[in-house]
């Protein structure tokens, strides 16, 4: 297995946030925010700086991780100001993956309609009517730009947006006939919110070849009290699903990495030490 983790969840500072990787074996970095900036705002030579840190250090980069296309509604359409804005922010995270050598770009959708298709009369009464359909050309054009500039795009299964599964994902793909250039970013422990069960349901939804990346965390969902809890690794809802999880991959060579996500803290709102509170139990199960 290829692990690595979400550098911010430990620390902006980079280079402290690798020698905390050194600590642990980790090889993979995945970049978010480095410093105050998050990918694509940084400088050239903050990128030149950034690509030397880590190749010196012998850290490649997994995945540049910007938060493209959230925020967008179903008021948005593709040309608009702030789908603009998410373009060109999407073409300048491309370059910083040129320079840094990310094989992955992350995007996101717009935010959630709950309803999306029904049946039995609720197609009538409660479907968020063209919600589906009205995204796919904001999502089209990011696609386009990722096969001019030879990167993989992965989607990831976010909270609050319309892509929050991995049935949603490969849906998504599908509909935009991008597969190969848009993959899967899985990551279990967001699906749990609308209760897509990780292993085997999620897992079979993407293993035939659109999984691209992987964020592990843990959690507990409470969706009738709105309220998510993140959990120690192993202590939350997907502690039975690890092992099995990690036991598919290897059987099915999956050759992507596997991003820690450090956003657990044990209330003291110490990221880092929740990081080592919860990195032995990734190791064992994905190492």
């Amino acid at each position: 297995m290829k692990l690595g983790v979400i550098c911010d969840g430990i620390s902006r500072d980079l280079k402290h946030a690798v020698d905390v990787m050194d600590e642990f074996d980790l090889e993979y970095a995945e970049l978010q925010f480095v410093g105050d900036t998050e990918v694509g705002d940084h400088s050239a030579d903050e990128i030149k700086e950034i690509d030397t840190l880590l190749r010196d250090r012998g850290k490649p980069v997994s995945c540049l991780s910007r938060h493209i296309f959230a925020g967008m509604t179903g008021a948005n359409k593709a040309g608009d100001d702030l789908h603009t804005k998410h373009m060109d922010a999407l073409k300048r995270v491309i370059d910083m993956a040129h320079v840094v050598g990310s094989p992955l770009v992350r995007i996101m959708t717009p935010k959630k309609e709950q309803i999306l298709w029904g049946f039995g009369g609720a197609e009538k009464w409660n479907v968020a009517k063209g919600a589906w359909d009205a995204m796919l050309p904001l999502i089209a054009p990011a696609i386009d730009v990722a096969k001019d500039a030879d990167v993989t795009l992965v989607v990831e299964t976010g909270n609050g947006t319309m892509v929050n599964s991995n049935y949603t994902g490969r849906k998504l793909i599908d509909d935009l006939d991008a597969k190969g250039t848009l993959k899967v970013l899985w990551d279990p422990a967001n699906n749990c919110w609308c209760h897509e069960q990780a292993f085997p349901a999620g897992y079979d939804e993407v293993k035939d070849g659109y999984l691209g990346h992987i964020h592990i965390k843990d959690v507990q969902v409470d969706t009738p009290r709105a309220t998510l809890t993140v959990k120690q690794m192993g202590e939350g809802q997907l502690a039975d699903q690890f092992q099995p999880m990690a036991d598919a991959l290897r059987a099915d060579a999956y050759d992507g990495v596997i991003s820690f996500e450090s956003v657990y803290h044990p209330g003291n709102g110490s990221f880092e030490e929740g990081f080592r509170l919860c990195v032995d139990h990734f190791r064992e199960y994905f190492g």
